[in-house]
């Protein structure tokens, strides 16, 4: 029998939520709704369990994990599954490079280090890097800030024999997912792209520390549609839309003589599920390449991320 995969988790939001709440649901009800892999290397989608969990609000420190993730600012909807105490009390966060070993210490026996924080922190995210290294754990980064994209990182990682899965997540159903699919329809069909743009809004914490520090993320969005004719407006923080995200894309082409083709798409999502429904995925593959003794990034990675290594930082 295949263990279950043990995974310390950085971010007790919103993202962290959906996946928590998902994989209980799947346990009870056995549901593949919304599951692109149900087995992965003989790991079914409820063979995770979470043994850390680390923030830095001090309304989560110290609670149980499955109480601290519907603590507000986390606004994902309450799905419909019990969750017991899960024994897993959330720890205070990584607050400078100081810190590294006593993190690196309490990850310690788990295989995944799942980096779940809000983009925007490039130094804390190579923190917790770290301090996966020296805990000889595999690292999940879900954020735009660039970790495995830094040859050095990478090379360090590989060294170890310790995957790095990174950087940031492509969403199982979101805008630069749909937008990639268009443009590259677009080009299969013969069209000629002129202009395109993208305008995403959503109400989640992770929204709004994104409006203050976009930069990285915008990189990212570029780097996954993958066009330099595509237009990225500033993300909207719309507090009432909770955890939905609603994004607008619009392509300008031509067809044959010049003809001109338009196309405007809206597009509404629970975003932090279709992060979860990514993360259940990366999480098994990390730990199936753990357990390999494969180190470093694995290139069956490359659909389920934005900006794999490679591409620009």
């Amino acid at each position: 029998m295949i263990e279950n995969v043990k995974v310390a988790v950085v971010g007790v939001g919103n993202n962290t939520s959906a996946l928590v709440q998902g994989i209980a649901l799947c346990r009870k009800t056995g549901s593949l709704v919304g599951i692109r892999r149900p087995e992965m290397a003989g790991l079914g989608v409820g063979d995770i369990d979470f043994v850390a969990a680390f923030a830095l609000s001090d309304a989560k420190v110290g609670k149980d994990l499955h109480e601290a993730i519907f603590v507000p600012p986390n606004n994902f909807p309450r799905l419909d599954v019990e969750l017991p105490p899960s024994g897993v009390a959330v720890r205070r966060g990584l607050v400078d490079s100081t810190e590294i070993e006593r993190v690196a210490h309490e990850i310690k026996g788990a295989e995944v280090l799942l980096y779940s924080a809000p983009s925007g922190r490039p130094e804390t995210a190579r923190a917790y890097a770290e301090a996966a290294l020296l805990a000889g754990v595999a690292f999940v980064n879900t954020t735009s800030d660039a970790v495995a994209r830094e040859p050095l990182w990478l090379k360090r990682f590989e060294d170890a024999g310790l995957p790095l899965l990174g950087d940031d997540l492509a969403s199982q159903f979101g805008t630069s997912v749909v937008h990639h699919a268009l443009l590259r329809l677009l080009e299969e069909r013969g069209l000629t792209l002129v202009s395109s743009y993208q305008v995403n809004l959503g109400g989640t914490e992770d929204f709004r520390n994104l409006v203050e520090s976009s930069n990285t993320k915008k990189q990212s969005k570029l780097n996954a549609v993958g066009s330099d004719k595509v237009q990225m407006a500033p993300l909207g923080y719309l507090p009432h839309l909770q955890s939905q995200k609603i994004a607008h894309l619009n392509i300008e082409a031509q067809g044959w003589g010049e003809t001109a083709v338009s196309l405007d798409v809206r597009l509404k999502v629970h975003d932090p599920s279709g992060a979860a429904g990514v993360n259940i995925d990366l999480i098994r593959m990390a730990a199936t390449a753990l357990r390999s003794g494969l180190g470093g990034y694995l290139a069956e990675a490359a659909s389920f991320l934005k900006s794999p290594p490679g591409t620009a930082i």
